[in-house]
């Protein structure tokens, strides 16, 4: 039994990230500054390595992966009377931008391997209304950008991309967040990096960003810095936010974007090594994530196995406890939107509609998962799990 808990995540934090914030507090400058844009540049640069066209990347940094989804969807010019394709599987944050633009989420349902947005059935959910579409690369898994993006095309749809959990990720058609007219980062703790909070979006459509950073600080044309310096006079051009990411914010991102890659192939290694420690069970008392398809890049943020009820005589909430009777926390990724009671009071959801993310939503877990894991927090996991499962095996 471990005397400590074993998170479910943990960021990674060096000497590097912590004297950039002492430099950052030092230096007077803690609002947006020259920090924050030396943070954006990094992130055109990690996203455009290796690809064509990477000096078109602009980034917007801003103070969360929900503000960022929220600027996205405004600056892709989706409101009222607009319908956007989206999977119900996901934090609220990615129906609820869509909402708070006075457009309509339409869900489509999941595969239950990848537990990411079916494009198989996303055909049949659109309709004269259906003016964009929202996938969410779920836990690092990039979704079948080759068969939405056709029916994008298809449609005239709008791509907008919750890549929250994607930093890294890739798949034949791109990298993550450059797949669509906008992609969506979240920084916070338990994502691939971190600024603490903090987001960014990321386009190739000079006109996206303008708009994002435009309406991310009030609506004013000029920002925090350029009036501090008296560069500039200011106007107020639209109805805006207070979005802004901070440089103490930057300050850690600028050394986390730097070891990004690093930390994914670290990640990488162990969910390898979960794959390899639980596979006699995976498709008995439990279902592993399923192999990363040739052509893909995973981030994986989250490390999800789905219990099978049918063999169990316990559920998710019991099993969560056993796992921290031992010490070890979980995650919850998540419970389907569609069950919720906003969304079948705003939407008119019902649990059938969705059956695939019903299922899902009653038996995903997640398992720790982060850089700094060792491989006997890993395997003490394991254990648990194992002696958990087979103790209530039916």
């Amino acid at each position: 039994m471990r005397d400590d808990i074993l998170p479910f995540s943990r960021p990674s934090i060096t000497e590097d990230e912590i004297s950039e914030v002492v430099a950052a507090m030092r230096s007077g400058w803690l609002t947006t500054g020259p920090r924050t844009e030396k943070f954006e540049a990094a992130i055109a640069d990690y996203l455009g390595a290796g690809a064509q066209g990477a000096g078109d990347i602009n980034v917007v940094a801003v103070n969360s992966g929900t503000a960022a989804l929220h600027l996205a969807v405004l600056a892709a010019g989706l409101g009222p009377g607009d319908e956007v394709l989206t999977t119900p599987l996901t934090w609220p944050a990615t129906s609820n931008m869509i909402m708070l633009a006075g457009a309509k989420p339409v869900f489509v349902d999941i595969d239950r391997d990848t537990l990411n947005m079916n494009a198989d059935l996303a055909e049949a959910a659109v309709t004269e209304r259906t003016r964009g579409m929202l996938p969410v690369h779920f836990a690092g898994l990039t979704c079948d950008m080759g068969k939405l993006g056709a029916l994008a095309v298809e449609h005239d749809l709008a791509v907008i991309e919750d890549a929250a959990h994607a930093l890294g990720s890739a798949c034949p058609q791109g990298k993550a967040g450059l797949l669509g007219v906008a992609g969506c980062f979240s920084f916070h703790p338990t994502k691939p990096i971190t600024t603490g909070e903090g987001g960014a979006l990321v386009t190739r459509d000079p006109a996206i960003a303008d708009t994002a950073r435009l309406l991310g600080f009030h609506g004013v044309t000029r920002g925090a810095r350029a009036r501090a310096t008296g560069t500039a006079e200011y106007e107020v051009a639209a109805l805006g936010f207070k979005y802004n990411m901070l440089d103490i914010q930057a300050a850690i991102g600028l050394h986390q974007i730097v070891r990004a890659e690093d930390l994914r192939r670290k990640r990488e290694r162990l969910a390898r090594m979960y794959h390899e420690a639980l596979a006699d069970l995976d498709g008995d008392l439990l279902y592993l994530p399923p192999p990363t398809p040739a052509g893909c890049v995973h981030a994986w943020h989250l490390y999800v196995i789905k219990l099978n009820l049918d063999k169990l005589d316990f559920d998710r909430p019991a099993f969560r406890a056993a796992l921290r009777e031992r010490n070890i926390a979980t995650g919850l990724h998540y419970l389907s939107l569609h069950v919720q009671p906003f969304y079948e009071r705003e939407l008119g959801c019902k649990p059938g509609d969705f059956p695939e993310a019903l299922w899902a939503s009653d038996r995903v877990v997640s398992l720790p998962l982060f850089a700094d894991m060792t491989d006997d927090d890993l395997t003490y996991v394991c254990d648990a799990v194992r002696e958990v499962v087979q103790a209530h095996a039916v």
